[in-house]
């Protein structure tokens, strides 16, 4: 029985919509060629600064780099060349416009980056400053309207998800396929999930309350809305991330349905809240993509795209003409000159605020990288002194079992290398590694791995095997995954979020994607001897970071399969 009130967990009792002013940016691939993304996104532009009032731009020309005045303070600079690391690494097109906005200036940049092989990536982000008291303060700024004329057109996607414009109805037979996206690694923004009070019409409803609910998600997240027949299914299959009564669910990347702690993370916006003030919850929804889209680091393409440097604009001579009137004769100038002096001056600012904004962004990166680098050598040193209190506490409390543990996989000395790694496969009885070693040879050439992805591949390796020894025996009580979450006593733990179940409906129906998954094992799990390893673990930090495949045919045969040790599988986010 289904009750009309709304779920309680991780309410989004938040305070009102007012804030730190945070940009807008919008992050998406799209199916296009980069060509034609670049001319789609030149005709929406001309067709908006055509609408504003402003000049039309020319077509862009040859200059890699150039800056066009289309009106009082009103600038266009285009830019385009090979990424960072050469032609063969790719291209990019950009364009940056300033325009006046009341006490300040707003900024609006589209960057359409692709690299060889990889997808067309979209970068949309819209800023805006006020210049009061000499300041130079960031203000709120709305979705831009190029970001509700290019979605449409580009077939915007994120991962496994199309980016839309407007919240989506699902149904019971689409269940499946949602929950597989809420699941999917490979998706970067948040999905937005409502549902519809009992008794209520859907189409109503949508139109009355969850479409204007929606109006400041464009670009930054993915809205549905699950009809009855959908609710059900969903709340049955997602019992700890639940939506229903008329609330709307926030569900952020890297759902685990299997954990209750996970569903404290998705933060769901009642109804009450919605009915009260419908523009202050929009608001309030849209809170918190906007912050995931702003903070997400940038693809490999688009971090690839070099610093913006234009040229300043030709002026006009600035000698007196039989036109010009009298030189002012406080200044010696004529009226030509001072303007020239002018717009010099503020081009001077202009090219100021940009150098401070790339060397805020610089340093913002470097805060980051050297974050990243201390928690790294924080987690080392906590492993290196929990490891021998580990093995100390286990020799008092339970010498045998500690004995028989590293007699059998010698956790106490993992290897520091995949060819130590893979010359010490056989002491896991019940684990068959049927791949290609080159590829997990070649990860000790990468300076970046270091001793790290081959110690985390001898953990995953270590509790696969223990869980392959319980499931021969019939007391697993699940999958691997299930078991990395509730590991049993005295056995080893590997991390739940870094053990994945299987890959995405998107990459399953990619055939070439689908052919890479395809590993080798024996003829009796298979008469073509192969088989979809969709199933990995996660050795290595990143999107892109190294992956192992696995076979669990324990039901079967009693063993597991590794079939791939190596760098990440192509996918929507590797090139």
């Amino acid at each position: 029985m289904t009750s009309d009130r709304s779920p309680s967990p991780a309410r989004a009792d938040l305070p009102g919509p007012r804030g730190p002013a945070t940009p807008y940016r919008m992050t998406v691939t799209t199916t296009l060629p980069h060509a034609d993304a670049v001319s789609l996104a030149d005709e929406q532009l001309a067709d908006w600064l055509k609408q504003e009032g402003c000049e039309e731009p020319p077509p862009a020309g040859n200059p890699q780099a150039e800056r066009l005045r289309l009106g009082d303070r009103v600038l266009l600079d285009r830019d385009h060349g090979p990424l960072r690391g050469g032609p063969g690494a790719g291209c990019y097109d950009r364009r940056r416009l300033r325009t006046p906005a009341p006490h300040g200036t707003q900024q609006l940049t589209l960057t359409v980056a692709t690299a060889a092989d990889g997808p067309t990536w979209v970068r949309l982000e819209a800023e805006s400053h006020s210049t009061g008291n000499g300041l130079r303060t960031p203000c709120r700024v709305p979705v831009p309207e190029l970001a509700r004329t290019l979605l449409p057109l580009l077939d915007a996607t994120d991962g496994p998800a199309v980016v839309q414009l407007a919240p989506r109805v699902i149904t019971a037979a689409e269940v499946d396929g949602l929950i597989d996206e809420l699941c999917d690694p490979e998706r970067r923004l948040p999905t937005v999930v409502a549902s519809v009070p009992v008794n209520h019409p859907v189409d109503l409803w949508v139109e009355a309350v969850v479409r204007p609910l929606c109006q400041q998600l464009p670009g930054l997240a993915t809205a549905y809305v699950l009809d009855p027949g959908a609710r059900t299914g969903f709340n049955v299959a997602l019992e700890y991330h639940t939506v229903y009564g008329g609330a709307v669910r926030t569900y952020l990347p890297e759902v685990d349905p299997a954990s209750r702690q996970d569903g404290a993370r998705h933060p769901v916006l009642a109804r009450g809240r919605i009915e009260q003030d419908l523009r202050r919850a929009a608001g309030l929804l849209a809170r918190e993509p906007r912050r995931i889209a702003a903070d997400l680091p940038l693809p490999p393409a688009l971090a690839a795209v070099p610093v913006l440097r234009v040229p300043p604009p030709q002026h006009r001579q600035d000698a007196a003409s039989p036109a010009d009137p009298v030189a002012d004769p406080a200044t010696g100038l004529t009226a030509r000159q001072a303007a020239a002096c002018a717009e010099l001056a503020a081009l001077a600012r202009e090219e100021q605020q940009d150098r401070a904004e790339q060397q805020a962004r610089a340093d913002e990166l470097e805060r980051v990288r050297r974050t990243l680098s201390r928690e790294r050598r924080v987690r080392a040193r906590a492993r290196g002194r929990a490891l021998p209190a580990r093995l100390c506490a286990g020799q008092a409390a339970a010498p045998r079992a500690q004995a028989a543990r590293t007699g059998r996989a010698g956790q106490a000395d993992g290897p520091d290398t995949f060819s130590e790694l893979l010359s010490r496969l056989g002491e896991f009885p019940l684990l068959t590694f049927t791949g290609d070693q080159k590829a997990a040879l070649a990860l000790d050439e990468l300076q970046c791995a270091g001793a790290g992805w081959a110690r985390l591949a001898w953990d995953g390796l270590t509790a696969l095997q223990e869980y392959a020894e319980a499931a021969v025996r019939g007391e697993a009580g699940g999958d691997f995954k299930q078991w990395c979450e509730h590991t049993p006593d005295g056995c080893h733990r590997f991390p739940p979020r870094k053990a994945v179940r299987g890959e995405s409906r998107t990459v399953f129906s990619h055939t070439k994607w689908k052919r890479e998954r395809m590993l080798p094992v024996p003829e009796c799990v298979d008469a073509s001897r192969r088989a979809f390893m969709g199933a990995h673990l996660r050795i290595g930090g990143g999107r892109t970071a190294p992956r192992l495949h696995y076979l669990d045919d324990c039901s079967g045969s009693g063993r597991i399969y590794v079939g791939y040790i190596g760098l990440h599988l192509t996918n929507t986010r590797t090139n």
